[in-house]
């Protein structure tokens, strides 16, 4: 593999397991699939430097004894947070799944309107009080410049998840931006906010996202596979690497 190809990092640690799959659709867009435990990212937040793609793959960090994603949040936003700053600047790209999309929220990197790495949004449990573990429509906001979304369609992704209702901070309420949406439910199976199903952002460069494309890399992965059906979750990866790869 070629010293400029687009390298991106998967974190890994206590609880993730969503890590290889995540790190195979990346081999699968072109970029070389680095894994890295939190714990070694905090011992030297310099292996960033040869990063162009965070990763925050899904699992259950830390158990989620004291909800989803939190510990995994607590301890990248008190050791991390320069070394993250630093990275986006760059114009570096974030992406957290699942449960690496709860972490990001309760980090306060998404939506991070003004900077501030306010806890704005977050994930909290279904609607329906269980776990879901289905396929889902899903609806492309195209209001929404993000390099992870260029020219995507509306596809169908699986997700697996008990805390995934999205809900705003009462600040925030019906004005969350149109602009910063990511992807909505066709059918909403969790009771998210406004159909919400993934958010990107103030930069587009961080995106986050409660589905699971990674599971959707090739065709026969769909249970209703069809001929002409083709592995719309990993265009997102695709776009990640041809963005990196042109900067």
């Amino acid at each position: 593999m070629s010293d400029t190809a687009v390298r991106a990092t998967i974190l890994t640690g206590h609880g993730i397991n969503a890590d290889r799959e995540l790190g195979t659709a990346f081999s699968s867009a072109g970029a070389v699939a680095d894994f890295l435990h939190v714990n070694d990212l905090i011992e030297n937040p310099g292996l960033l430097d040869n990063s162009d793609i965070l990763a925050f793959p899904g699992g259950f960090s830390f158990g989620d004894h004291i909800g989803s994603g939190t510990i995994l949040a607590h301890i990248v936003r008190n050791h991390l947070r320069p070394a993250l700053e630093a990275y986006l600047a760059r114009g570096k790209l974030v992406i957290g799944i699942c449960n690496g999309f709860q972490t990001l929220t309760k980090m306060g990197l998404l939506p991070n309107r003004d900077g501030s790495w306010r806890n704005e949004v977050s994930l909290i449990h279904n609607q329906n009080g269980r776990f879901i573990d289905a396929w889902v429509g899903l609806r492309i906001n195209r209001e929404n410049p993000s390099p992870w979304l260029s020219d995507l369609d509306d596809f169908d992704c699986p997700i697996r998840h008990g805390e995934g209702q999205f809900i705003p901070a009462p600040h925030l309420g019906a004005d969350f931006p149109e602009e910063l949406i990511a992807f909505r439910y066709q059918t909403n199976p969790n009771g998210s906010f406004r159909d919400i199903a993934g958010i990107t952002d103030v930069s587009g460069q961080v995106l986050g996202m409660m589905p699971h494309p990674e599971a959707f890399i090739i065709a026969e992965q769909h249970p209703r596979r069809r001929e002409n059906r083709s592995a719309e979750g990993l265009r997102i990866f695709e776009n990640a690497v041809k963005y990196s790869a042109r900067r």
